[in-house]
């Protein structure tokens, strides 16, 4: 039997990142149940609880290896999230089987259309990315992760060890852990004022160049009339879209088709008339009579407060 030290049926594993800093792992052996949706192998995995939050897979193998093959390590967070991916994908593929198919003649004619149409396909800008730094993967404190062996006899061997004395923690990775992973990561927030002004300058560029490609698309489809709210059918100039090619009434400038207003429109709301009823003129006259009265108040009281600045005091 084992020396261990057991705590409600864990073995307690010290670890040391230090000569005073000790961090304490419990660990017991996996039971499987019927409700659990993920399926461990029995007999051969081991289940660890308040794993630190800097620990990788490479670092629990190393710690392990003594007692022999780890197969697998699998971070109990890591697989919530891995599931949640797994259900998206499966949503995503099934809109993808239950779309409409299209015709042969259809499928046949498609690739000379995206043949043309990436011909004069302009590439937008490249954004350069702010520099960064590979840092570990930090995990919410008093984790739990599954440990599957190779055999049975590799768990066997680790219950029948000692785990008195703390063993040193592996440090399998050239990424920083502990204080000078947050010293790296404020690093890493605060990049250099070159770097930022390219990222600043590339992100603007790629963000004027939707723009001006949102502005160029016209709302309406080549091949259809444009009509007016007045029910006048127009046409474009070179007949790049609509499908009269002559007549109408006028002729739909870059304007209309952006912002789908005529300029006379324009001119009509500018020229609208604020005085022909009786109660507007009766209206705009009592305000102008309103606003003389003020400014006559307003002169008054600079009078007065000049009279007072000019008194004469002999004494």
């Amino acid at each position: 039997m084992s020396s261990s030290t057991l705590i409600n049926g864990f073995t307690v594993i010290p670890i040391s990142y230090s000569s005073s800093s000790i961090h304490c792992i419990y660990a017991r052996a996996h039971v499987s149940s019927k409700k659990a949706s993920n399926s461990w192998p029995s007999g051969r995995t081991l289940f660890l609880v308040n794993a630190p939050p800097d620990a990788t897979e490479r670092d629990l193998i190393l710690l392990l290896k003594p007692y022999g093959t780890v197969e697998k390590v699998i971070f109990d967070s890591d697989s919530v999230v891995e599931d949640a991916n797994e259900e998206d994908s499966d949503s995503e593929d099934g809109e993808e089987e239950g779309g409409v198919h299209k015709h042969g003649d259809e499928e046949e004619t498609q690739p000379r259309k995206r043949q043309k149409l990436t011909t004069n396909k302009v590439e937008p800008p490249k954004v350069f990315p702010l520099p960064s730094k590979p840092l570990r993967k930090l995990r919410k404190t008093g984790q739990t992760a599954h440990v599957v062996f190779l055999d049975t006899s590799s768990l066997d061997r680790f219950f029948s060890a000692s785990h008195t004395k703390p063993r040193s923690w592996p440090n399998s990775s050239e990424e920083p852990s502990g204080l000078s992973h947050y010293l790296a990561l404020s690093d890493s927030m605060r990049p250099p004022l070159d770097a930022v002004r390219q990222h600043a300058n590339s992100a603007m560029d790629l963000y004027e160049f939707e723009l001006a490609k949102s502005k160029r698309q016209s709302k309406y489809k080549k091949g259809e009339a444009i009509v007016d709210e007045d029910g006048f059918t127009l046409v474009t100039r070179g007949g790049a879209y609509g499908q009269t090619v002559g007549g109408g009434v006028a002729v739909a400038t870059k304007k209309f088709q952006e912002t789908g207003e005529t300029s006379e429109r324009t001119k009509k709301r500018s020229k609208e008339k604020t005085s022909f009823y009786a109660f507007q003129k009766a209206e705009k006259q009592r305000n102008e009579l309103l606003q003389l009265k003020k400014n006559w108040e307003a002169d008054k009281a600079k009078v007065e407060k000049l009279k007072a600045s000019r008194r004469f005091n002999p004494y």
